[in-house]
Formats: C-alpha cells, structure tokens, sequence
C-alpha cells in the first residue's frame, strides 16, 4: 500500500500524515480493517481544507478518499444529485450551473470534497435563509470496520445520519453521498456592498439587511480602533433574476513556497487593512459578478495557506449568541488590536435561526466571525487564553473544522452531545482533535 504525506491547511499542528489512497467504494471496508491491523486507528482524509487537527489522525496514517471523485447520478428536472464523498464542490459546480443549479450551501472555498463538506456540516454566507450544508443531504452510504454497511437518511438510520452530520469522520467512511442541489437562473450574483464605521454600524446593518438578501457577509479591519473598532464593508447578494449560465474563470495564481517567516505582521496588517478599508468604501455600490468571484475569492490564490510562512498558521472562529454579541466583539476586538496581530481576512456575519440534524453542527443564532493568526507558540497561547474567556462567558463555542488549540473542557461545554457521538463513533477511527478534546 502507497502513502504520500499530507498536511492540515494550516500546516498546525504540524503532523505529516501517511495518505493510504482509496480509489474504489467497493475496497473501502477491507482497506479499514487492514489500517486497523497495521495501526490501530485512521481516519478519513479529504482534500485537506480542515484548518486544524479534526483531519489528522491520532496515528497519523489516514485513508485519503480524493480517489473516489465520480459522479453516480443526476436528475437535472429536480436537482438530485449523488456522487462519491471525494468530488469537490467546485467540481459539483462545473455540471451542475450550466444545467441551472446551485449548492444550496457552500463555504469559503470550493476545493472542500463532498465528505468532508458532511463531516463538517460547513456553512456559508446564506447560513440565515438555508442553514447549514447539512440540511440539504437526502442520505449518504456510511461504512464501519465492523464490515456493516448502512444507507442514512432522515428515515433510515436516524443516528447514524445525526452522528456523522458534524461528526468529523468518526462514525465510518462515507462512501457517496446524495444531496439537494438549488435552482438558479443565472451563474451570476448581484452584490451591494457597504461601507460601515464600527461594530455597532455593522450590527445594524445586518440586522435590517440579512433578511432581505439570501447572503451577508463582512470584512473587517481587525486592527483598527478607538471610533473606527470593527469598521469593515458589508457585501450582500442575490443571486441575478436572469442571464448567462457561462463561468468566466480568472486567472489563478500560485504562492510558490512559504518563507521561513511570516510577513503577516502588525505593520503590514495595518498598512493593508487601512488601504483595503479606504479602496472599497470608495468603490462601495452595486455590481454584477460571477458566483466564484463572491463565493472564493481565495481560491484564484493557490496554496494561500503559505504566505504564514514555515510555521504556519492557526484559525480562530467562534460564534457568540445575539444578547452578548456587541460587548463579546467589542471585547475580542480590543484584545486583538492590543496584541497587534490578525489576519488580513476577517470574516464577520450573522448565523440564523435554522437548526442543522447534524449531533455537533457549529453555528448557532448569533453572530460569528472568523480570523488568522501566525504560528507564534506562545504569543498564541496567551492571546487565545484571553479571547476564549471571552467567547466562554458570551455562552459561545468555537468550529472544531478550524480549531487547534480548543481545550477538552471547552468543547465539552459547548457540545455536549459529544458522549452521543462518542458511543456511536466507529472504533477504527481517531483523530488528533478527538483525542485531545474527549480523552485527555
């Protein structure tokens, strides 16, 4: 069996993991018992868009499915489309817009694969109006080391089917997965975006305009402050009433190494930020993009991950109830700016009502946000130690997808129908996350 070392997306921390590659369903369950022999435990693998340590094994030997990428079938008059759990969305994306459809729900890149959009139960900018990507899988196959093999659903396999939405690869191998696809009558979105002051301009603006608009999301400057704390422009969108299903690709560039130093620093952070803020207030309005241009605006940016440098880098997403959420953000806001670090990519927007089926689904009504950090070990420590006594108090919890430092009492608190999953967690499976958050 060959293996070829993969990496969590933010290279922390940093654990080389040996890919055993799958490229047929039917060799699933023997590939599983073989792992469990020769290691004790795996884990399945995606493509590598989980930021921390849910993706990586606690052996550090992992199944990677991007082998099974085929599509099983597709019904194009109702939107039913099933296909093997290592197709990417972007690959979904390329047949399914021309034909007039859409993923009801999709996160920040396109490079995320079925299963590991299922495993996540990742969100996006429409998390207030379609919930999270949860909500829209019919069923899904799901294989155990125990040689069983179950079809889930809504009506069939209840808990394996609420266990493995949110379950971070730890109930089986899923093998495909069948999801409902939404109509749209053009690849194109119309965009508003607006300049606003401070935190309190965004509240505002979110709560009077995420209703009217099937997505919100804002930027941030994390590091500016006084008047201007959480100033940033607010984009909403829909998607355009009519017009060309064509995809207009843009050029795409690569970040060729990453540098034995991070150059996300204090000074180029507030340098950036400070132009970025002016240059889009200025351009504020109303435009017409394609649907890559506002859904991945990163992924024209390959291996992105490196401009943190050799080290890497950490994600800190949390979600914070609507009640605390103006004094916990302002408090988050401080803590950052007075320890001079952040990320140029800050993600604001407000999570809905909607519940996910999904055991461990992350969002909850509030609002969340989202930013990177450098790799600076205790610089890290310390600063995370304050921001999440902040989140704790707000009654918040942290994304397990993004997460590598979360202690075990935390996420015990925030999920506490982890013992649910735990019970129904195939023994073959272990991650690092896991491991550190429930049994030590």
């Amino acid at each position: 069996m060959s293996a070829s070392k993969l990496l969590s997306w933010g290279h922390y921390p940093y654990a080389p993991q040996a890919g055993h590659p799958l490229a047929w369903r039917e060799g699933i369950q023997a590939t599983l018992r073989e792992m469990g022999e020769r290691f004790g435990t795996t884990l399945p693998f995606g493509n590598g868009r989980s930021y921390g340590d849910s993706c990586l094994a606690a052996t550090d030997h992992v199944l990677s499915l991007r082998g099974l990428n085929r599509f099983i079938s597709a019904d194009w008059t109702t939107g039913v489309l099933r296909a093997e759990a290592g197709v990417t969305l972007g690959e979904v994306l390329a047949v399914a817009v021309p034909r007039g459809w859409m993923l009801a729900v999709t996160p920040g890149t396109q490079f995320v694969t079925l299963g590991g959009a299922l495993a996540n139960d990742v969100h996006g900018k429409n998390h207030h109006v379609r919930g999270t990507f949860g909500r829209h899988v019919r069923r899904f196959s799901l294989l155990r080391s125990d040689g069983a093999s179950h079809e889930c659903a809504p009506d069939e396999n209840l808990e394996l089917f609420r266990a493995s939405i949110g379950g971070l690869g730890l109930t089986g191998i899923i093998g495909w997965v069948e999801i409902q696809l939404m109509p749209v009558r053009s690849s194109r979105l119309t965009v508003h975006s607006r300049a606003f002051g401070n935190l309190d301009e965004f509240l505002a603006l979110s709560r009077e305009l995420d209703p009217q608009h099937e997505y919100g999301v804002a930027w941030i400057d994390c590091l500016a402050g006084g008047a201007a704390l959480g100033r940033g422009i607010y984009l909403s969108a829909d998607h355009a009433v009519d017009g060309e299903f064509a995809s207009h690709p843009k050029r795409v560039r690569t970040v060729p190494f990453a540098l034995p130093w991070s150059p996300v620093n204090r000074v180029t952070l507030k340098a950036f930020n400070a132009f970025y803020y002016r240059r889009q207030a200025a351009r504020a309005g109303r435009a017409e993009v394609d649907y890559a241009s506002y859904f991945y605006p990163l992924d024209g940016l390959l291996e992105w991950n490196r401009m943190y440098g050799r080290r890497g880098f950490q994600q800190y997403q949390f979600v914070v109830p609507e009640a605390a959420a103006r004094d916990a953000l302002h408090a988050f806001l401080r803590a950052i700016g007075a320890a001079g670090t952040g990320s140029f990519l800050a993600v604001l927007k407000r999570c809905g009502e909607l519940s996910s089926p999904g055991l461990l689904s992350f969002p909850m009504p509030g609002i969340s946000l989202a930013l990177d950090f450098p790799q600076h070990e205790a610089k890290n420590q310390a600063l995370f130690s304050r921001l999440d006594a902040i989140v704790r108090d707000a009654g918040g919890r942290l994304y397990p997808a993004k997460d590598a430092h979360m202690s075990g009492a935390d996420f015990r608190a925030a999920y506490p129908a982890w013992q649910a999953l735990e019970q129904l967690r195939d023994p073959a499976l272990m991650s690092r996350f896991w491991q550190r958050t429930t049994q030590q």
